[in-house]
């Protein structure tokens, strides 16, 4: 039996978060109809020359930046010669040495604690278009909208050993860079996807095996699936003394295997040369500069923050991963100064129809003012929670008062004594024996009564004041 470990290496390509393809004004539509957004450039007509976007330098700029990559001040684009039919150029326009940014890391969570993975390189390159294949009538069609749309790839060093791992940092990258607003990264319209390189060495070894790559997984899912799979083949192979291929693999999701594509390339196979067409790539250390000072609050100390304010660490963690969650929550909190209710009518009602709807917290109608107001109606027993669950769907659509929009529904909690003890007359003359069980010891009766004033109340009732009042009241019980 032999005693192999897996190593495992990504490269993630991002679409950049700008209007406009890398090298011409054609905007960047997703859905939009088949070739209605192209042009001379992106075509790769005869003599069209490209013009860089700067937008796009400085979102991989950033990116590398809250990575800990170096930035270089100087970068170079290279054409990455290869055929296929919705690469309309005939090469791909990349960086190969130097790229915008090298080096830097990422933290993640691993089985066996921190676990640091380091980055090669980030560089900057251009997508390719789309390819339809129409199986009923037996053709493939090319829809080149999204030829020249803007990529980073962030190349990893090979530190992962699982699947798990992988998965765990490609959340984790995601999340980062949706956050800084470098990308949409929606991976069902393939904004944000992976190639994965997978070999095995025997334990202990720094000699590396024959790897084999995994191309576009757009789905952490898959992904998983797609290494597990991938590993316990390669196992197999050296198991049956055999030896590993160097190839180019298509991961099949329903079978869950991967699939022979081509013998994998290497960096010669692609024919490098620089880019005639456009000059060096140059970014002003001013930039860097101003970049670097725009950056937010890493994940780790937002999470550190919400901790420390003694959130639970399920929905620290829940506000730190949705994009704008952590800007909404302290917008509401220097409001109104009780974290914990914030946070979980956030996490309870709030962000679930933020994702329903599709929208960022921020662009909510129920702004951070009306969760602080409707917090602190519920701290200060105007509102009970059951109304303000109820009330919650209407105050998001709407973005009214929480106070006018519970006094229209004649939800506002009862805490009228009089008014209270008058409910608790009635559920006391509905139950009578509940009543009488609670009198004679059966504190569990009380709960039950209670709920039933909350029943009769349509959830007005002040919960305290309803269990003040029974207990007055059975004290008059026979």
């Amino acid at each position: 039996m032999l005693n192999l470990e897996p190593v495992v290496g990504l490269e993630i390509h991002a679409q950049l978060k700008t209007k406009t393809k890398l090298f011409c004004s054609c905007p960047i539509e997703p859905g939009a109809e088949p070739n209605t957004n192209i042009c001379e450039i992106c075509t790769g007509q005869p003599g069209a020359l490209p013009r860089m976007n700067g937008k796009a330098l400085e979102l991989a700029a950033k990116a590398g930046l809250a990575l800990g990559s170096t930035v270089n001040e100087r970068s170079l684009f290279s054409r990455k010669n290869y055929f296929y039919p919705d690469l309309p150029n005939g090469f791909q326009t990349s960086q190969l040495d130097p790229p915008i940014c090298q080096g830097g890391a990422l933290e993640i969570e691993s089985e066996s604690g921190p676990k640091t993975v380091r980055l090669n390189r980030i560089h900057l390159e251009d997508d390719a278009g789309k390819c339809v294949h129409d199986e009923k009538r037996g053709r493939t069609l090319v829809d080149l909208n999204r030829a020249g749309s803007p990529l980073i790839e962030i190349v990893t060093e090979p530190d992962l050993s699982s699947s798990a791992e992988a998965v765990e940092f490609l959340k984790k990258l995601h999340t980062l860079l949706v956050r800084l607003d470098v990308t949409e990264g929606r991976l069902e319209e393939g904004e944000f996807r992976c190639d994965v390189n997978i070999s095995l060495k025997p334990k202990g070894s720094d000699k590396l095996g024959v790897r084999g790559e995994i191309k576009n997984l757009n789905s952490f899912r898959y992904a998983g699936q797609a290494i597990d799979y991938e590993i316990k083949r390669q196992s197999a192979i050296y198991e049956s003394g055999g030896q590993v291929l160097q190839e180019t693999l298509h991961f099949d999701p329903v079978r869950r295997e991967t699939r022979t594509l081509r013998t994998k390339e290497e960096a010669r196979d692609y024919r490098y040369f620089p880019q005639p067409d456009l000059p060096p790539v140059l970014i002003d250390r001013e930039v860097i500069q101003r970049l670097k000072e725009s950056l937010p609050k890493s994940s780790e100390q937002i999470m550190n923050w919400l901790l420390s304010l003694g959130l639970r660490e399920e929905t620290a963690k829940l506000i730190t991963e949705r994009k704008g969650a952590a800007e909404y929550f302290e917008k509401a909190l220097s409001l109104f100064s009780d974290p914990k209710r914030l946070a979980n009518l956030m996490a309870e009602l709030f962000l679930p129809l933020c994702q329903k709807e599709n929208i960022l917290p921020l662009q909510a109608k129920m702004g951070p003012d009306k969760l602080a107001s409707l917090a602190r109606l519920m701290a200060v027993g105007t509102l009970g929670r059951r109304a303000a669950y109820e009330l919650f769907p209407d105050l998001f659509q709407s973005g009214e008062s929480p106070e006018r929009l519970a006094k229209d529904k004649g939800l506002s909690q009862v805490s009228d004594p009089a008014a209270v003890a008058s409910l608790a007359e009635e559920v006391i003359k509905a139950y009578p024996k509940e009543a009488k069980d609670l009198k004679l010891g059966k504190e569990k009766m009380l709960n039950f009564l209670v709920g039933k004033i909350m029943n009769l109340s349509k959830g007005t009732a002040d919960p305290k004041a309803a269990g003040q009042a029974i207990a007055e009241l059975i004290k008059n019980l026979p």
